[in-house]
């Protein structure tokens, strides 16, 4: 008789086609109750599928993750099935579970709007109350094409597919092509739930295919859980780094530049120096030397370095020269890899520390251009160290010091590392299993040396080595992905990186690739939103704005900005025509962290009225005591700018 291995290490018999609930009912009636999928061996399984060989098991409840993903997937297919009585004829395509939610793209037999979704809800909620059990088919290729030969999307799918691996799941008169689980009925966990928004989507991404409508929801265990979830996106909705980027003056877009070519104001390009010079200054603490490589490259240190292969297609295409091809910078490394070549070295000099903030250009697709976080012109805190084998290890502690640093001083201090392999099945990295496994392993022994716990992913590997991402949360919850240190065993080789060793031998160095913030647009979008555009005292384009009472006020008030300009500071006067209480309130919402109003009292003693961003209470101080407290709070680096 088979027998089932729970997660405690009991054993329990199986009878001949005893299914999944069977044993999660008898391992307990709550748990049970509570159950969503199984897992089997690993595996995630159907609650009705058979347990006939036994293995290792385990209930999969809805608070799971697993389980939630679960859910979601069913969720999915309810708003399909409801979008196909509503609009009967429409074609489906594919709709996966995501991140907090799903979508469904779908060529829809007439057209659906934002205005519409409420009215798919309610279909969706008569689909839950129908109960309608959700059953797993296993059909052959043949019969798979059969069920889709209206369906052009669907067709393309099953010719990927092999016979004894195509399975379908309906629920009522609905059947959709899945590869599953799902959960029991449509009623089972089904109905805390809400449809977001409407959006294009070309079909399996690529803009020469027909352009379908993809439709997003989210749906949670729970009610509450989801009203805590849209809470959430309300408030994030409030930080959104385009907002407050307009409402604050930082940066804008024209279409008269192009798509994706963020164009910075005043404040912005202040916010932008303040951010890399804090990275520039820890990097020379930590022995960086700062360098510059132009924008321009020569498309044949492309091929060499195995770029033009592997990253053509995020590349704009070339200028034509005579017989030079050149193309706008995608890539650092490539350039900092000839500028460490134009001198002879030994294995003296390495560690070679080279840093650059240098703009580069990538031709990503106009429907992913996102605000600062998805971008053509983008500026990287970029560096490259070359070093021996036997020196990776402290370089990658070095690397990461100035990561923890930065990424506290911001505030980020809950962030996880992953550890991005290669795909092994995967044509998009450079063949070389030798070097790979080298790169690998130094990578991962650099963790374990540091101490520091991460998840392994295949097949999010630069192509040419892989690199340990820093996965940080920001106060909303959500997750970015902000630094990374990359180790290269194969682009030094390719592009003829030597150094003379201790046995006077010439051998390669190992390239370290390392980014602490990314690149600046996107870092200063997270920024943005982490904030909430309150920056801290060191952080803000304009640290203070003397507010006159009356005009007869405006030469103490010029006064007293000249004077905190000439101690470091960057202060403004508000002398427009607005009455002070219109000032403070207009300044208020620039979330400038200090407003100092001056009258006869504080032209006459010499001080300012200080009114601190987010408190009511105002404090006269003199000037050079307020001039002392503004200098102990930027030299503190405070993240306290969140509001």
């Amino acid at each position: 008789m088979a027998t089932v291995r729970l997660p405690d290490g009991r054993e329990l018999a199986i009878e001949p086609g005893e299914r999944a609930r069977d044993v999660a009912e008898r391992i307990g009636k709550r748990l049970a109750r509570d159950a969503v999928v199984a897992k089997l061996d690993g595996e995630l399984v159907d609650l009705d599928a058979p347990l006939d060989g036994g293995g290792e098991f385990e209930v999969v409840t809805g608070d799971s993750a697993e389980g939630l993903e679960v859910i979601r997937h069913s969720t999915a297919h309810a708003m399909a099935q409801a979008i196909l009585e509503l609009y009967p004829g429409s074609k489906l395509t594919i709709g996966p579970p995501i991140e907090n939610g799903f979508y469904y793209d779908i060529e829809v037999a007439g057209r659906i709007t934002d205005d519409d979704l409420p009215r798919i809800e309610e279909r969706m909620r008569e689909v839950v109350q129908r109960d309608l059990p959700i059953r797993r088919e296993e059909v052959s290729k043949a019969e798979a094409e059969r069920l889709y030969e209206d369906n052009p999307y669907k067709r393309e799918l099953v010719e990927g597919l092999e016979d004894g691996e195509i399975t379908v799941y309906r629920q009522g008169e609905f059947f959709d092509l899945c590869r599953g689980p799902h959960v029991p009925s449509t009623g089972s966990f089904l109905g805390a739930f809400k449809l977001q928004n409407i959006a294009g989507a070309y079909w399996r991404g690529d803009e020469k295919n027909p352009m379908l409508t993809r439709v997003y929801g989210t749906a949670w265990p729970t009610e509450k859980e989801l009203k805590a979830y849209l809470r959430r996106l309300e408030e994030a909705k409030a930080r959104d780094h385009r907002k407050i980027g307009k409402d604050l003056g930082l940066f804008t877009f024209s279409p008269d530049v192009g798509a994706g070519i963020p164009l910075f104001l005043p404040k912005g390009e202040a916010l932008r120096h303040l951010m890399e010079g804090y990275v520039r200054e820890v990097q020379t603490r930590h022995g960086y030397d700062h360098v510059w490589t132009g924008n321009l490259v020569n498309e044949g240190l492309y091929e060499k370095s195995g770029h033009l292969e592997h990253y053509r297609d995020a590349m704009f295409p070339p200028m034509v020269d005579g017989a030079s091809r050149y193309r706008l910078k995608p890539m650092n490394c490539p350039s900092h890899m000839t500028l460490y070549n134009t001198e002879a070295h030994s294995y003296r000099d390495l560690p070679v520390r080279y840093a650059e903030f240098a703009t580069l250009y990538r031709y990503e697709k106009s429907g992913e251009l996102t605000g600062l976080t998805r971008v053509r012109a983008l500026t990287q805190d970029d560096a490259h160290v070359f070093c021996t084998e036997d020196q990776v290890q402290e370089e990658f502690a070095r690397a990461l010091e100035i990561i923890r640093e930065v990424l506290d001083t911001y505030g980020f201090e809950d962030y996880r590392v992953r550890l991005s392999l290669r795909d092994e099945e995967s044509n998009k990295y450079v063949a070389d299993d030798e070097r790979w496994a080298r790169a690998e392993g130094a990578l991962r022994d650099a963790l374990d040396a540091a101490e520091i716990a991460y998840e392994p992913v295949a097949g999010e590997a630069a192509f040419y080595g892989p690199k340990a991402d820093f996965m940080a949360k920001d106060v909303l919850g959500r997750e970015w992905q902000l630094s990374t240190i990359q180790v290269d065993f194969i682009q030094p080789a390719r592009l003829g990186c030597e150094y003379i060793g201790e046995d006077g031998e010439k051998h390669t160095p190992v390239l370290l690739h390392r980014a602490v913030t990314g690149t600046t647009e996107r870092f200063m979008a997270v920024i943005i939103e982490q904030f909430g555009g309150a920056f801290p005292l060191w952080l803000s384009p304009v640290q203070a704005v003397v507010i006159p009472v009356a005009d007869r006020h405006l030469d103490y008030a010029r006064d007293v900005q000249k004077k905190l300009a000439g101690w470091g500071f960057r202060v403004a006067v508000d002398d427009s025509s607005n009455s002070m209480q219109k000032k403070i309130r207009e300044n208020a919402r620039q979330k400038v962290p200090y407003l100092l109003i001056v009258g006869d009292a504080e032209a006459g003693e010499g001080t300012v009225n200080v009114r601190k961003r987010g408190e009511k209470a105002q404090e006269a101080v003199g000037l050079e005591e307020f001039a002392g407290r503004m200098r102990a709070e930027v030299d503190a680096r405070g993240a306290n700018g969140q509001e």
